[in-house]
């Protein structure tokens, strides 16, 4: 600590001057942000260095000054690395930013705020906090990509049932499955780029409200900071949360994306189906009955989504009501981003862990293969000999019923049951009641043909190799 540290001032508030008593104590509750805040004191060491540096730039302090600021944050920066704030009063992340900067520099301290708010200051700080949130969440949602494109490339030759409105519809591979919740995942991790482009903006230097007075070169502290584009007005760059609703948003996008995925896996892992078994590593037990096995991995995912929706909306009600430029209530924004962003670098890489040990049950799958799966190859089969789709529909809808009411497969029809049906059946017709033949029928980009599913795997592949 410096030997200065006597000459600091005792009151520790960056305000205060006209008032003539102390907060009451409840109200002082409520206005201290520090416990949330804290986090990003080292944003808030970030921009205090570049800003004693443009200050210097622009003449307003002296060199040896800025020299003095700097060494003393560096000082601030080793205290709080090691845990000073844990004991600290301060009413928020820059009042114990200040504090200790004047612990360590002395009264030159005090210059540092020069031609700065705490408005342009925390909206700086978000912002460099909101880039690296971005990056981080990012390579998790890279990882849970990952885990799907493995899944799905050891699941090309096994032939399962696809679902719509949680009835059987039509076969379709395994991979094929994996693969259709590979892309949302990867248009999420598009749309966190987009949303970093526009978190890159730096709004230091516009005060609290209009702007500096004092001749700052803010592109040198854009550079300086890894900002991409300097805030075009004052009173919008200190309140703009734009990007913060933004990437809540992706957040909770990603959320319902995880939960989709998550209900998958607790459909597929139950005993009813028993498609897919979970690693015990990602599975628990019951406190009561010995024999139960719960893809908890998968229901807390599932739960998580619904606090991401929340905190969405939370934003978007704390911010559509108020007047123009900066006010308190913004504070209220770090908790909700923060917890969003905690709470999907905590559930991306234990689902992505789940997948990549997850294992196929072939026989279980094969099993939920039934006949009636291929109805709508019949209707095809009868197309491709001239019959209009719509006819064709309605006579195998009547082989699917007669197949129900005498309680045996589509396949298991006599010939005789299908020339009745329509004298276009041939005795071909059993050629349609393979697997293999429907998934491969379905050549088209984006089908289930093995070609195709092929080529998505490798696109799948250079998207993740992608930036």
């Amino acid at each position: 600590m410096s030997d200065r540290a006597g000459s600091s001032r005792k009151r520790t508030a960056l305000w205060g001057g006209r008032f003539e008593r102390g907060m009451a104590p409840e109200m002082e509750a409520l206005n201290k942000s520090l416990p949330v805040d804290i986090r990003l004191w080292p944003q808030d060491i970030a921009g205090s260095r570049a800003w004693a540096r443009a200050l210097a730039g622009g003449g307003v302090i002296a060199e040896g000054e800025r020299d003095a600021l700097l060494a003393g944050l560096d000082r601030v920066a080793s205290r709080l690395a090691a845990g000073e704030a844990a004991a600290a009063k301060d009413e928020d992340v820059h009042s114990l930013v200040e504090r200790l900067l004047y612990e360590e520099a002395g009264d030159v301290a005090g210059k540092l705020h020069t031609g700065r708010s705490r408005n342009d200051q925390v909206s700086t700080d978000f912002r460099l906090w909101g880039v690296d949130a971005v990056d981080r969440v990012g390579e998790a949602v890279r990882g849970l990509c990952r885990a799907l494109h493995s899944l799905a490339s050891r699941s090309v030759d096994l032939i399962m049932p696809a679902y719509t409105h949680l009835q059987r519809a039509q076969p379709v591979r395994a991979a094929h499955w994996a693969l259709s919740h590979f892309w949302p995942f990867d248009r999420d991790r598009r749309r966190l780029a987009q949303v970093r482009e526009r978190i890159s903006v730096l709004p230091l230097g516009s005060g609290a409200v209009a702007g500096s007075p004092f001749p700052i070169d803010r592109d040198v502290l854009r550079r300086e900071l890894g900002f991409a584009a300097l805030s075009e007005n004052s009173m919008d760059a200190v309140s703009d949360r734009d990007w913060v609703m933004e990437l809540a948003f992706v957040g909770a996008l990603a959320g319902a994306h995880l939960s989709r995925l998550a209900e998958d896996l607790v459909l597929f892992g139950s005993s009813e189906f028993g498609f897919l078994r979970l690693d015990d590593r990602y599975s628990t037990g019951s406190s009561l009955m010995p024999q139960k096995r719960n893809p908890d991995v998968a229901e807390l995912a599932r739960g998580k989504s619904g606090r991401l929706t929340g905190n969405l909306v939370a934003l978007l009600t704390l911010l559509k009501g108020l007047p123009t430029s900066y006010n308190r209530d913004i504070q209220e924004d770090k908790e909700l981003l923060f917890d969003s962003v905690d709470t999907l670098l905590l559930t991306l890489p234990a689902l992505a862990g789940a997948l990549e040990t997850a294992l196929w049950n072939a026989e279980r799958v094969a099993a939920g293969l039934d006949d009636a799966l291929l109805a709508t190859d019949l209707a095809d089969y009868l197309v491709r000999k001239g019959v209009p789709f719509r006819e064709s529909h309605e006579i195998v809808g009547r082989l699917v019923r007669r197949a129900e009411e005498e309680g045996r497969g589509l396949s298991a029809l006599p010939d005789a049951a299908f020339r009745e049906a329509h004298s276009a059946f041939g005795t071909d017709v059993r050629e349609v009641f393979s697997w293999e033949r429907a998934v491969e029928a379905r050549a088209v980009p984006g089908g289930t043909a093995r070609q195709a599913l092929m080529s998505q795997l490798e696109e799948a592949g250079r998207r993740l190799a992608a930036p």
